[in-house]
């Protein structure tokens, strides 16, 4: 199949590009459904183990919590060692934190599970994005980014939807914690296939190098990152502590607010990651196409703004502002990740994505936290709503000043299209000589 995949002698062929592509995003299936197998539980761990919703808050920041620091290093350890013994190793830390939140009803041994878990699953996250930018640069980099993010999202769909396929496991808070084990297993299993990829393909095609053969990295370097980069750090910890807080309570927000039962509850949170699933790809190869990268971003999170005010103070059908939230919930990431890519150099890739991800952690960790509390003291959801809508309006004002200083002459190509890039590059080559 790889010899049928070969269209030069320097480089894999498409299909083999497509094949890496696959095995990564089903590592990123399965992490995906470990991170979101929380959330349907929440009234059961409420009701079964005595939980609170700040005891369930804690099971979802305490994921985000070393990652404050853990995502830096391991984009520190990506760029020195190379991502497949990273992303290997990152993957079977996800599988020993998945099989320690299962072990037993003690909310000191989920949260040390969910703490391993989240130690390993952010720098996989972080390992896979260097893959991709590694495979796909000047390709179908966000097309590529999108196809990753709607497989890693159905892992989320099937979480969010596992009350209504495993009912039958829902007895107890036990059963479902279960099959995310069985995902963490899948995810170690796709990065060993692309381990295997990897090393037959950089035999045989001219590739990026792996580990040391990369710059050194200087710890200083990290805080001299262009202005660009800081507005799309600022945007992306907005946009998700706007985004996953919101999960961890959304199925107990709908069945307390809106008296739905437990399987529409997951249906309506599940909307959000299948909206994701489908729009994705299509909105990474729109920007691939056209640009306007920071223009789109500016769209998605103006969308976000009214979304939670919506759930909580009209009676508008839920599908609407969840629709509203997916179709965000699509643009902003198709866009952004692969943002980075265009901004910073390759061989401060694994760092850069580290440290971008690390600040998003620091918003995850706070507003899992607030929101649970603000949960507990105020006795109802509203003022979290009015905090999430917040988040929206900040990641737009972050999404504008990203536009105005791309549009200017200190810009990165990052509003055009693929096509108009390549001749902006070939005309700075030729400037420059």
């Amino acid at each position: 199949m790889a010899a049928e995949a070969i269209t030069t002698k320097n480089e894999p062929g498409t299909l083999y590009r497509w094949l890496v592509l696959f095995f990564v995003s089903v590592a990123m299936f399965g992490n995906y459904y470990v991170y979101d197998s929380i959330s349907p539980l929440a009234d059961l761990l409420a009701r079964q183990l005595n939980f609170t919703d700040a005891d369930i808050g804690l099971l979802n920041a305490i994921y985000s919590l070393p990652n404050i620091i853990m995502v830096l290093i391991g984009g520190i350890i990506i760029d020195r060692l190379g991502t497949r013994l990273s992303s290997m190793l990152f993957s079977v830390m996800c599988l020993v934190g998945a099989a320690l939140t299962a072990l037993q009803p003690d909310l000191a041994v989920m949260a040390a599970g969910r703490l391993i878990f989240g130690l390993g699953a952010e720098s996989l996250i972080v390992a896979v994005t260097t893959i991709l930018a590694r495979w796909f640069k000047g390709k179908e980099l966000s097309f590529a980014f999108g196809v990753n993010l709607t497989i890693a999202r159905l892992g989320s769909f099937a979480a969010l939807n596992s009350p209504t396929w495993a009912k039958g496991l829902y007895e107890s808070w036990q059963g479902p914690l279960f099959i995310s084990v069985a995902a963490g297993i899948v995810s170690a299993i796709g990065i060993a296939i692309y381990w295997g990829m990897d090393v037959h393909a950089a035999r045989k095609f001219d590739l990026p190098g792996e580990g040391q053969q990369q710059d050194k990295i200087i710890f200083r370097e990290i805080f001299r990152f262009n202005r660009s980069f800081w507005y799309i750090t600022l945007l992306c910890v907005t946009f998700y502590s706007a985004i996953f807080p919101f999960q961890t309570f959304a199925v107990k927000f709908f069945i307390e607010n809106h008296g739905v039962s437990r399987e529409f509850g997951g249906f309506l949170s599940s909307l959000l990651t299948f909206a994701a699933m489908v729009f994705t790809p299509l909105f990474g190869l729109l920007s691939d196409k056209i640009g306007k990268r920071s223009l789109l971003m500016m769209l998605g999170s103006l969308l976000l703004v009214p979304v939670y005010l919506i759930m909580v103070y009209t009676k508008i059908p839920l599908l609407v502002p969840m629709t509203m939230m997916g179709i965000s919930f699509s643009l902003i990431p198709a866009i952004m990740w692969p943002s980075v890519a265009y901004i910073i150099d390759e061989s401060k890739l694994g760092t850069a994505y580290g440290l971008m991800t690390m600040v998003q952690n620091i918003g995850l960790t706070a507003f899992n936290f607030i929101i649970g509390w603000s949960n507990d003291i105020s006795g109802s959801y509203t003022v979290g709503m009015w905090i999430f809508s917040s988040l929206g309006f900040f990641g737009l004002l972050f999404a504008t000043l990203l536009r105005r200083s791309e549009i200017g002459d200190r810009g990165h190509g990052l509003e055009l299209g693929m096509e108009e890039r390549k001749i902006w590059l070939k005309n700075r080559k030729t400037a420059g000589a």
